[in-house]
């Protein structure tokens, strides 16, 4: 009569949370090669007795990370923080803060190493906006002068004094690493990411090697934030790199997760192992090229 069932008491199912980590590492890397990795760069030797230094162009967008890999390369070298690439900290600063194409040799202690790093004028999406494509392919092929200050509304051309004719080997750069934020990456624009796919298809057809320089992983992913070891462990890295290869089409293999240093005021070997397994692969690479160069 007028009553009513009482309906059951439904009990909320609580969902594992996915674990974000594999249960192996799905690349190998040994953390205690650090020691055996900068023995082994201090005594790279060239494979053309011609050339003094190999040039490597580093180009990315803004706010990547440029200037923060050199000088995390400097530090681990030099076994304490360096900036001499100069890195702007201002929040909300979204414009690039080199504005000229300055080298930095490399230096362990005070021994030069037989590589330089090119520091370039950030990448924008916008067609007016950071450095020009024609000027970073000019930078690549060495017909772009130490100096130059970039013109974010025209590329250098033959006629201005910074321009080069007729570049040397010692001119020219034999690896173009792009430098990628991990935190960012899915969020790169399709107008950024079509300059470095007219970029990459220039050198391409010289030859010359493209790496990626992944930087910010600790702040993409938590559980690399709190352990630096979980980087190939790391579900969210790995989406990370696979994104950033399918994007610019630079194989895995090819691309390299790193942390700079930004708020350390020492070195730490977890942070340098993977900055000079990175560098190692670069000067690899980038040497097989002055080898190979008579093939293009």
């Amino acid at each position: 009569m007028g009553g009513s069932e009482s309906k059951p008491i439904q009990q909320e199912v609580h969902q594992p949370k996915p674990n974000p980590e594999l249960d192996e590492p799905w690349r190998k890397f040994d953390w205690g090669q650090k020691e055996a990795l900068k023995e082994k760069l201090e005594n790279f030797s060239l494979s053309d007795p011609d050339v003094n230094h190999i040039k490597i162009l580093v180009a990315g967008q803004v706010g990547a990370g440029k200037s923060s890999f050199i000088n995390s390369i400097d530090s681990v070298f030099q076994g304490r923080i360096c900036s001499r690439a100069l890195v702007n900290t201002a929040a909300g600063d979204s414009r690039s803060f080199t504005q000229k194409l300055k080298g930095f040799p490399i230096r362990s202690g005070r021994k030069s190493l037989p590589f330089v790093f090119k520091d370039i004028m950030g990448l924008e999406a916008a067609a007016l906006a950071g450095s020009q494509t024609d000027d970073i392919i000019n930078a690549v092929f060495g017909h772009v002068k130490d100096g130059y200050k970039f013109n974010q509304e025209q590329a250098l051309t033959y006629k201005d004094q910074h321009y080069t004719s007729d570049p040397t080997l010692s001119d020219q750069a034999f690896c173009l690493v792009y430098v990628i934020a991990a935190d960012t990456v899915q969020l790169t624009d399709d107008k950024l990411i079509d300059k470095l796919k007219i970029i990459r298809k220039r050198i391409n057809d010289q030859g010359i090697p493209q790496v990626i320089i992944m930087t910010k992983v600790d702040e993409a992913c938590p559980l690399v934030n709190k352990d630096l070891r979980k980087i190939y462990t790391s579900k969210k890295i790995k989406e990370k790199m696979e994104l950033c290869s399918t994007k610019v089409g630079v194989p895995l293999s090819n691309i390299f997760p790193v942390k700079n240093y930004h708020e350390e005021i020492d070195t730490e070997d977890d942070i340098d192992v993977l900055i000079l397994k990175a560098l190692e692969q670069i000067v690899q690479i980038a040497d097989d090229r002055l080898l190979d160069r008579e093939i293009y």
